[in-house]
């Protein structure tokens, strides 16, 4: 079973849930915002997917549920179960292992280049992309890398954009999973689409050919990765 923990009602897992359901895995899905607990028992879950949400890592007065997601992370790291985090998933997994979250010189919101690092060339998790390609991102904060966490990604504009902790912990401050209809819902969210808006839209439209053969890279590589970690049978 894949356990995904979203913390607003629009923010799932979009193509990672189509991913994995063809695979034959069961997702359970665990809506913070509407009071689901987290499992104390993680005996028979096979990898664990933080989604984004609109909130900050450190707005835990404001949203309860950060705090026990927090202490739940800081466990499944200790456990080594395979784990990707996306956008605030990603900010969740740096601080739970001792890095700051911050605001990030610019917000990021529409198509954006990241390129691969180093390590990131090297990285299970993105073998079978080029060294840079195109995402979507909408955020406002940056995480930096814990002591001992390995740097993934970069952009020019925010420089820390992925990062793996131990062996099997992962967070993309970018976003893979989307589609043109959850672009256009978050656009919704804020109100009547904008110009701006729109070319986002039609971006996708001109990339999303290649946008949805390096997401099913990176999930069949998250797949591999799960099949090498401590995961149930």
């Amino acid at each position: 079973m894949i356990l995904v923990i979203k913390h607003v009602s629009h923010e799932g897992p979009g193509t990672i849930e189509n991913f994995f359901k063809k695979e034959g895995f069961d997702l359970k899905t665990v809506e913070l915002s509407k009071g689901n607990p987290l499992p104390s028992d993680l005996s028979q879950i096979n990898a664990v997917i933080s989604m984004g949400g609109p909130m900050n890592v450190y707005e835990e007065d404001k949203y309860s549920f950060l705090k026990e997601e927090d202490v739940f992370l800081k466990k499944v790291i200790k456990e080594e179960i395979p784990f990707l985090g996306v956008c605030l998933g990603s900010q969740l997994l740096a601080k739970a292992a001792g890095a700051k979250v911050t605001k990030a010189p610019k917000s990021e919101i529409g198509w954006f280049k990241v390129g691969l690092t180093h390590n990131g060339k090297k990285d299970p998790l993105f073998q079978g992309l080029g060294e840079d390609f195109e995402v979507f991102q909408w955020h406002g904060d940056i995480f930096a890398i814990p002591s001992g966490g390995k740097h993934l990604a970069e952009a020019a504009g925010c420089r820390n954009q992925a990062l793996r902790v131990g062996r099997f912990a992962y967070g993309l401050q970018f976003h893979i999973e989307v589609t043109r209809d959850i672009i256009e819902d978050w656009l919704k969210q804020e109100g009547p689409i904008t110009k701006e808006g729109r070319k986002m839209l039609d971006e996708y439209q001109k990339v999303e050919g290649k946008f949805k053969r390096n997401a099913d890279t990176i999930y069949g590589n998250f797949l591999k990765i799960m099949a090498a970690g401590k995961v149930a049978v």
